[in-house]
């Protein structure tokens, strides 16, 4: 999972699916996590629950962020990384979706990554660098059909990593976005029941089956750790090769 010995980090979302997942990657390579959410979260299925503080809150609150940042600080010593996994899904027709909904999946899926990252960039200044991991989408590398409003905030997060690691590189702050294909998570539970969906997602991906949250927390994992110091402004696929194709066929089935 990448070298976390002593590292510490903050993993938003953390109750359930990938960012649950990337609590318990981290800690099990040693590190420390500020996990937080905004429902109470579980126990951890890790063996020195001391690497782990619980926080709940509002990724889309500047104090609430910041809350954590210092909590980090004040439990731990430190803040080292950051992976802002926090996101809700959203789709509807370009004509009739009322724009309060636009505002709120923009609100989630941008402007509350860029609040985690004004709470943590100082943090990793004060420690000579760090680095911030956030959690986009395949969706954010094309577009899905009714699906405009969340391929806009993801397409705009993957976008705000790769202007970021041209302004943070020289504090030694790297940034990078993990973009999941289909991945079986809470939020993926309801398409399990529509077999056309689901079974329609995963005979596009080239591995034949959708992914588990453990696979995308590995690379998440991986970005915030020491191991990978010379990756930034990157936007990792971490979806089995849907999106490795031009979506004009189908890959090679088994016979």
């Amino acid at each position: 999972m990448g070298n976390h010995i002593g590292r510490v980090a903050i993993v938003t979302g953390a109750a359930s699916g990938i960012g649950k997942a990337t609590v318990e990657a981290i800690v099990a390579g040693g590190g420390s996590v500020v996990a937080v959410d905004r429902v109470e979260l579980p126990i951890f299925e890790v063996d020195d629950q001391l690497r782990v503080a619980t926080a709940v809150g509002d990724v889309r609150s500047a104090s609430d962020n910041l809350a954590w940042v210092a909590l980090a600080e004040e439990r731990f010593g430190r803040l080292d990384g950051i992976a802002l996994n926090a996101g809700i899904p959203k789709s509807g027709d370009i004509l009739t979706l009322p724009m309060e909904q636009l505002d709120e999946v923009l609100d989630v899926n941008v402007r509350a990554v860029v609040l985690g990252i004004r709470a943590a960039v100082p943090a990793m200044k004060r420690l000579g660098g760090g680095s911030i991991v956030v959690t986009a989408s395949t969706s954010g590398l094309g577009g899905d059909t009714n699906m405009w409003p969340y391929n806009t905030s993801k397409g705009a997060v993957i976008n705000l990593v790769r202007g970021l690691s041209l302004d943070l590189g020289t504090d030694a702050i790297r940034i990078n976005a993990v973009c999941p294909g289909p991945t079986e998570t809470g939020m993926t539970t309801g398409i399990k029941s529509i077999p056309a969906i689901y079974d329609g997602l995963q005979a596009r991906i080239s591995l034949g089956r959708w992914g588990k949250a453990s696979e995308v927390a590995a690379a998440i994992s991986f970005l915030l750790s020491t191991e990978a110091s010379f990756i930034t402004g990157v936007a990792l696929p971490v979806d089995g090769g849907l999106t490795a194709g031009t979506g004009q066929f189908f890959p090679k089935q088994k016979n």
